[in-house]
């Protein structure tokens, strides 16, 4: 079992930009699919981006060309360069890994969206 942790979460003014990052533990990331999932207050969890193994990449649509997201195997991290920053970004992201039917999740890092 992997453990994910996030960081990077801020206060950032409408229009700026951020990048949260996700470590994980072990030596098996290279061959983990990872992906950004978000919760705002009193939503559900949404799926945001995911990279593959082979570094294959997709978006949600209300992220898609302002979100970018990358992995460097060297430092089993996951990276979410987030730009052009809407008041609806706010949320806790999450990242998860995924192998085969195991899953884990990190703790969340808050991003809060606001002038």
């Amino acid at each position: 079992q992997v453990q994910l942790v996030e960081s990077g979460g801020d206060l950032v003014q409408p229009g700026g930009s951020l990048r949260v990052s996700c470590v994980v533990s072990g030596n098996i990331f290279r061959f983990l699919t990872m992906a950004w999932y978000r919760q705002a207050p009193g939503k559900q969890r949404d799926w945001v981006a995911t990279i593959s193994t082979s570094a294959a990449t997709s978006y949600a649509d209300s992220v898609k060309g302002r979100f970018t997201i990358s992995r460097d195997n060297a430092k089993n991290t996951v990276y979410l360069q987030m730009n052009s920053l809407k008041p609806e970004d706010t949320a806790v992201y999450y990242c998860k890994s995924i192998r085969g039917l195991q899953a884990s999740w990190g703790q969340g890092t808050q991003v809060t969206v606001s002038s």
